[in-house]
């Protein structure tokens, strides 16, 4: 993900797929990893508890939210947790998993995806998985759940992608699912019940607990049509190391579901090994091993370029898995590369599963696919004196501060809403794309993946299609309890330093819609998609062939625009421009922003001519089709 492999993969990265393959047959039993797991003192989970207050009492933006709409209270929960403490020993507090078990209980129960709780030592930066994939089909009259992909090697009676799993250890299948999906923070019902089949094979522990149960017993329908049973104990290995983020000022515009970053990574690792060796690929020089009808990217783990082929035409798709890299700008240079390589009559852009990253990334795209104004989403602090005196020591927080001082007096609840992405940014580089776009979402689309499906909505840059009712709803800006310490020293700093690699996250500033739903938070509500498509069985199985059909079927019905300045010329003080153009019927022409003539114009090729054009710098040239602003097309002179 836009990192340098050779400096910070552990050694079973660095070659091909067989070390991977090695790495996984090293796993630990879930029985053997918890043996003397546990190291932490009474004093270090007091300290646990007394950062957790601090975050959830004078940072958390969502806080009243939360409480009104989950009926939830994690600031008393935790002061109780707090009390009980002081009132063991060493000798009689609990072994320290309840202690985990309870700290998570508090974080989970605000249902929010930015605000974690991060186990410590042994737990931090591993997995516990399974060597299969469970996903569910929708298109029947009940819902089924298939195998889909198996680990490399492993091996089970009449057991391959394509068999229909009924029980998960006796219990029936859809019921373990809605079991597990309430163990798991989720936004809305779409988001649990996606996590919830998720996590049956595939856990962080950085995140949660390990398993309680030491197997699982998968009771499903081979491929020989005989029902079976396979026992398959948990196993715990160390996960693929994280990627290079932003970093300085462009950590403080995160938005990313960490859990969802690891598992990916986990994902990548256990099924698709191969993604490994394309980026070891690029960045050792070479050109990675593609599909066919794939176009190379620079950056495999964030992008999966090609062309697909439905019975509505042959469209481009874009699979984009992350948005979090450490350059915003080398993100939107690589994804105008990519779709100017696709075919130019339809492009499907795709962030389903994609866990967010930097806000940066996800909203200077969207100008490259529309010819609107592109305007950044706002976002808000709540109002406490800690979070005023973090915005007091950091220039780059002092817009907001006005508000906050003047809350002293009105009683706001939240700060002025101010945009993380610069406006001018946002609409530096302009529409880079002209054919419809579709885009694709699903439940486990979070933050930054969720603001850019709200920014392509907020302004009708084309369908929002999704597999899901909702995206996963989270609507906010999220900071490390590092962070805290390390960005912002106020004296007589709150903020500690927590024990054996323990970690909390929490959403600091959260974020408003634009256009028609202005000042609607994303927060629990998520983006609800234009279409809904329910995934079938030969989506899961082929390559999401239904899926792409219904896309194509949205493309196909919106014209195809083309409006491009195919050459610039000078003469006698006048700027002549010779225009390619299709479904544009008349073009205003801007010199250095300024508005110097509107011509109308045929299909195909036209001369325009704009007198006095003098030392002007750029041009731009907005398409209209029937008075609507359809396409516009920049350049530098």
């Amino acid at each position: 993900m836009g990192r340098s492999t050779a400096e910070t993969a552990p050694e079973y990265l660095s070659l091909t797929a067989e070390p991977v393959r090695e790495h996984l047959a090293a796993a630990t039993q879930l029985e053997t990893f918890l043996t003397g797991a546990g190291t932490l003192t009474l004093d270090q989970r007091m300290l646990l508890v007394d950062q957790a207050l601090v975050l959830l009492e004078q940072n958390y933006v969502h806080l009243p939210l939360k409480i009104s709409m989950h009926a939830v209270n994690p600031v008393q929960r935790l002061r109780l947790i707090r009390r009980q403490l002081e009132q063991q020993t060493a000798a009689t507090m609990p072994p320290e998993w309840i202690f985990h078990a309870e700290m998570s209980k508090v974080f989970h129960s605000v249902r929010d995806l930015h605000t974690n709780y991060q186990l410590p030592a042994p737990f931090a930066g591993r997995i516990a998985f399974l060597p299969f994939l469970v996903e569910e089909t929708t298109d029947g009259p009940e819902p089924r759940f298939l195998i889909t992909r198996v680990v490399q090697g492993f091996s089970a009676p009449a057991f391959a992608p394509g068999v229909e799993v009924t029980h998960w250890s006796g219990v029936p299948i859809e019921q373990a699912v809605e079991l597990n999906a309430a163990r798991f923070a989720g936004g809305n019902a779409a988001a649990r019940r996606s996590r919830g089949v998720e996590s049956l094979t595939v856990r962080s522990l950085s995140a949660h607990l390990p398993p309680f149960e030491e197997w699982v017993t998968v009771s499903y329908i081979g491929t020989d049509g005989v029902a079976r049973e396979l026992r398959e104990n948990w196993q715990i290995v160390e996960n693929r190391p994280s990627a290079a983020g932003p970093a300085g000022e462009a950590s403080l515009v995160l938005g990313l579901d960490h859990e969802s970053e690891e598992v990916s990574r986990a994902k990548v690792m256990l099924f698709v090994p191969h993604v490994i060796e394309q980026q070891l690929a690029v960045d050792a020089g070479r050109s990675p091993d593609i599909a066919a009808g794939e176009t190379a990217s620079t950056m495999p783990e964030v992008f999966t370029a090609r062309t697909v082929q439905t019975p509505s035409g042959t469209f481009g798709h874009i699979r984009i898995h992350t948005f979090h890299v450490p350059d915003a700008g080398a993100f939107v240079e690589e994804f105008v590369r990519l779709i100017g390589e696709l075919p130019q009559n339809g492009l499907i852009v795709d962030v389903r599963g994609n866990g967010g990253g930097s806000v940066w990334a996800s909203e200077l795209t969207l100008q490259t696919l529309t010819p609107r104004r592109i305007t950044p989403e706002p976002f808000q602090f709540i109002n406490t004196p800690l979070n005023l005196r973090i915005c007091r020591s950091n220039p780059r927080l002092r817009p907001w501060v006005t508000s906050m001082e003047q809350s002293v007096e009105t009683g706001a609840t939240f700060s002025a809403a101010l945009p993380l992405t610069p406006e001018d940014l946002a609409n530096q580089i302009g529409q880079q794309y002209f054919g419809p776009v579709v885009l694709i979402t699903n439940a486990r689309c979070y933050s930054a993946t969720d603001m850019f499906a709200a920014g392509f909505q907020d302004h009708a840059i084309g369908t929002v299609l999704g597999t899901d009712d909702n995206t996963g709803a989270g609507g906010a800006n999220v900071w490390e309890q590092g962070q805290f310490m390390e960005d912002f020293p106020v004296a007589s700093s709150p903020y500690l330093p927590l024990p054996n690699g323990a970690g909390m996250r929490v959403a600091i500033r959260r974020s408003l819609r634009v256009g028609e739903r202005a000042g609607t938070p994303l927060e629990d509500l998520g983006v609800v998609p234009d279409e809904r498509h329910r995934m079938t069985r030969r989506d899961l199985l082929e390559g999401n062939v239904d899926l792409m059909a219904r896309a194509g079927e949205l493309l196909r019905a919106r014209p195809v625009r083309e409006l491009t300045i195919a050459d610039v010329t000078r003469a006698d003080g006048s700027l002549r421009l010779s225009l390619k153009t299709a479904n544009v019927d008349r073009v205003d022409v801007y010199l250095d922003r300024r508005p110097r003539t509107s011509v109308d114009i045929p299909d195909g090729r036209a001369d325009v001519t704009v007198p006095g054009a003098g030392a002007a710098t750029s041009v731009r040239v907005d398409g209209f089709a029937l008075g609507e602003l359809v396409a516009s097309s920049s350049r530098r002179l």
